[in-house]
């Protein structure tokens, strides 16, 4: 008995000594900066170094082993003490740490995967928790691994409703692989929490939720030790870990103090604070490394793909087109997952859905949680389709945003854009879709008119790299090309033209086959109109448009059913920047805002029907 609470007092004094460090590292890294969030950092020294020494399994030399754990950092502002971690793990060099922040370093103010031990970029409070739901599904379904996702937590991100979607979907889905911390150090950026160290109303809530919990002193290591010991032990149920600790811990001129987030100490304090913090020496901890990985839980072998294929001239919803060659993808590459919010009937991911129920993960209404699944189930190597109506993408905007700072590959379908849905009203209507992805950094975007085009397009997708969008429409559209034609990304397709085009029509998705109906009527007139679909809205096809340009004059006419910010039309205005003198350009959107009604009685109103196109080439041709 004598010789285990010997042990004991050695690892716990061991493990205080860790955290002592990677408090002073906190400090320093900061303070050599002149920027940081040490007191966030100093709060989960504790919960961390016990982590660090004991749990985690990890193989630094190896990040992508696939038995490693998994640590995500939700409150992403602690990176001083992330990289604090990395230095007592040997795996970066005291000299690097204090790089921190600097331009060309790795280790930025908010964690990247520039650093190969990180999976997501983090920073942008209430989506870490999220994507861990996300490689937790990877690791529990899909490759059946024994690693743990640990997610740090603050308090302050527990006001997002992302982090009880992600807890929610957690306990549905039984993610007993998942651990989050919450480091409950009770002050956020300008005041105290909602709860402050109420740690019951988190216990409360995440229980409701369906988690496991427990509740500890977040700077007392032993009782820190047995809550991540009870939490391997869980089979069925998430862990959530409310850790109640002090803000700036370990010095007492900024211990549970408020005014001090995101400073470092002046100058003049921070030799006193490492004094009063007492880090002496370098502790290199040798963190546990995974055993041989099993093999992958049962993916299914490759095999050809067979896209669906649809009849010229028959009529078929782009949407419906999306399901059957996302379904037919997911037959020939294994790596294809696809998630939903809760709308995949009218999506038609249920085609996925129904042939491969194992890669299928409903996310009901919760678009953010989807985002962040989908993200982290790319971040094990899958290849994640996500799909929803176009106008709730709008939701979980900075989940793609924060995708794209994670060198994330996903893949997101819109669906029910434009005002051509008809009946269902504004509230359904993707009119900001296309200008919300263009934004994002190295985004593709891609907007078919027809069945055919559109699983040409899917396909490509799977493997194209950072975020790719594909808007989809509700009703039948009329099949114009054949199975056999190709669709690159970047590309665009000339269906009228001739020497002697006095206008071009720059078109997609629904308002191609507004301006073929256009282009026919104004044949009548003897007035000759060039009609370019251009299905890649990003990359655009600017020779093809510059072509137009060269013909008519640079008389163009752009046709979108989307808002006139952003859309199309601004991109071929971007692609065309440098011919603006020569441009006589007309811009037809949807200016207004729509109600319910037909689609032709609401693409009319828009003026983005046949009617309204043809009155556009009538009008720059001065006829």
């Amino acid at each position: 008995m004598t010789s285990q609470t010997g042990t004991t007092a050695v690892r716990a004094e061991r493990w205080h000594a860790l955290a002592q460090q990677l408090r002073a590292d906190s400090v320093r890294a900061s303070h050599a900066a002149g920027s940081g969030h040490p007191t966030s950092s100093m709060s989960a020294a504790d919960l961390m170094a016990v982590l660090l020494e004991k749990y985690l399994v990890y193989d630094f030399d190896d990040p992508d082993n696939p038995g490693n754990d998994h640590l995500i950092f939700s409150k992403g502002h602690a990176s001083p003490l992330l990289y604090s971690m990395y230095k007592a793990a040997g795996a970066i060099t005291d000299e690097e740490l204090l790089t921190f922040r600097k331009f060309g370093s790795r280790l930025q103010g908010h964690p990247t995967p520039a650093i190969p031990w990180v999976d997501v970029a983090t920073g942008s409070l209430g989506q870490g928790l999220p994507i861990g739901v996300g490689v937790a599904l990877a690791g529990k379904y899909l490759e059946k691994r024994p690693y743990h996702v640990w997610v740090l937590c603050g308090d302050s991100e527990m006001a997002e409703g992302s982090m009880w979607e992600a807890l929610q979907h957690a306990s549905y889905y039984r993610l007993s692989n998942l651990i989050a911390i919450l480091d409950m150090n009770r002050l956020g950026q300008t005041r105290e929490t909602m709860d402050g160290w109420h740690g019951e109303h988190y216990e409360a809530r995440a229980r409701a939720f369906g988690c496991h919990t427990i509740t500890i002193d977040g700077h007392d290591v032993e009782q820190i030790d047995r809550a991540y010991a009870e939490a391997l032990e869980q089979e069925e149920k998430p862990t959530f870990i409310i850790a109640r600790t002090r803000k700036g811990r370990g010095v007492s001129f900024v211990e549970d103090k408020n005014g001090f987030h995101g400073k470092p100490l002046d100058p003049e304090r921070e030799e006193e604070a490492l004094r009063e913090i007492g880090s002496q020496g370098n502790i290199v901890v040798e963190v546990n490394k995974p055993e041989t990985a099993p093999t992958n839980g049962g993916a299914a072998p490759s095999g050809a793909l067979e896209l669906p294929t649809y009849e010229v001239g028959s009529s078929v919803a782009t949407r419906k087109a999306y399901g059957e060659a996302l379904k037919a993808l997911g037959a020939a590459r294994p790596e294809v997952v696809a998630l939903d919010g809760e709308v995949s009937n009218s999506t038609h991911s249920e085609e996925f859905a129904e042939a491969h129920p194992d890669r299928y993960f409903e996310m009901f209404i919760a678009e953010q949680q989807m985002i962040a699944a989908a993200l982290g189930l790319n971040v094990r190597g899958y290849a994640p389709f996500a799909s929803t109506f176009a106008a709730f993408l709008t939701r979980a905007y900075d989940f793609i945003r924060m995708a794209s700072i994670s060198e994330g590959d996903i893949r997101l379908c819109g669906s029910h854009a434009g005002v051509s849905i008809g009946q269902d009203g504004p509230s359904q209507m993707g009119l900001e879709d296309i200008a919300m992805m263009r934004a994002v950094h190295g985004s593709t975007v891609l907007y078919p008119c027809d069945a055919n085009q559109t699983a040409k397009l899917v396909a490509e997708m799977a493997d194209t790299k950072g975020i790719s969008f594909i808007r989809t429409t509700r009703g039948n559209t009329p099949v114009i090309y054949s199975p056999d034609e190709e669709f690159p990304v970047g590309g665009s397709r000339v269906l009228r033209s001739s020497d002697e085009d006095a206008v071009a029509v720059v078109a997609a998705g629904i308002t191609v086959h507004e301006a073929l109906e256009a282009a026919d009527e104004l044949e009548k007139s003897g007035i000759p109109v060039r009609i370019i679909d251009a299905y890649s809205v990003k990359p655009i096809d600017a020779d093809t448009l510059r072509e137009a340009v060269r013909v008519t004059g640079g008389r163009l006419v752009v046709a979108e059913d989307h808002h006139p910010e952003g859309g199309l039309g601004e991109a071929v205005l971007s692609a065309l920047a440098e011919d603006g003198d020569a441009l006589q350009l007309r811009h037809l959107a949807v200016r207004n805002m729509p109600g319910s009604g037909t689609p032709d009685e609401l693409l009319h109103e828009a003026g983005i029907d046949a009617e309204g196109i043809a009155a556009a080439v009538r009008e720059l041709a001065g006829l």
